[in-house]
């Protein structure tokens, strides 16, 4: 593999994969303003390359344990800017006309599970965790879960998830349809670059095709999502 330095996020090639890793090991790659930057840059890079296939996968014990609340907190007058730059991840995530794997260990929280959840394939280590806190720790959802959660799980099951924030394992993650497949943990690269070693041998034009089949008509209400998400929390900012 060849690297990019040691940054917040770090882009490894292994042959036309793009493997994009979260470098925070030691914050558990909590989100702060350097990974969400990092984060934007490499997925453009990836798609200026461009990769056959990516992998998204965390470093250390974690893929991502959300925002990053020992970071100073963000100035009221660039929370709207730090939002536009956290809702252009999945943007970019969903919009690359190759796939996605997200390879998930340890947490999957707030922010990390919503990149998860943006991913077109989602394969989780037998220790993964998943939640969602945003609303009891007074934080607004973002990422576009407010409308990917509710198509993966239901409405009734998105809202549980939501709304009381309780931790999802692996095993339940595959059976509410959050994740793909579980593998044991020292498996789980491993099983991430050879899905997308998979896909990186099909024909690129049709697997870019069904990619934009399968999503078409979700999409458009993704977009709407993430800005009523951007909407949502500069309201909560003001009544904060």
């Amino acid at each position: 593999m060849s690297g990019t330095g040691q940054r917040a996020v770090e882009v490894e090639w292994v042959g036309e994969i793009g493997v994009i890793w979260l470098n925070r090991p030691a914050a558990l790659n909590a989100v702060n303003g350097a990974l969400i930057e990092g984060l934007v840059d490499a997925l453009r890079t990836i798609r200026e390359r461009p990769a056959a296939a990516v992998v998204l996968a965390g470093r250390g014990r974690s893929f991502c344990a959300g925002h990053d609340l020992k970071a100073p907190p963000v100035p009221p007058d660039e929370l709207a800017s730090r939002l536009v730059r956290l809702q252009e991840i999945t943007r970019l995530i969903r919009l690359l006309p190759v796939p996605v794997v997200a390879a998930v260990q340890g947490y999957a929280v707030g922010a990390g599970a919503e990149f998860a959840l943006g991913c077109d394939l989602v394969l989780a280590a037998d220790d993964a965790v998943f939640r969602f806190p945003e609303v009891e720790l007074g934080l607004s959802v973002t990422g576009g879960a407010t409308r990917l959660l509710a198509l993966l799980v239901g409405p009734l099951k998105a809202k549980e998830l939501l709304l009381l924030g309780e931790p999802v394992t692996a095993a339940q993650a595959v059976g509410l349809g959050l994740v793909n497949r579980t593998v044991p943990a020292h498996e789980l690269l491993d099983a991430a670059l050879a899905w997308a070693g998979k896909l990186a041998m099909l024909p690129r034009l049709s697997l870019a095709l069904a990619k934009k089949a399968l999503d078409a008509g979700i999409d458009s209400t993704v977009e709407a999502a993430l800005e009523q998400e951007i909407s949502d929390a500069l309201e909560s900012q003001r009544h904060g």
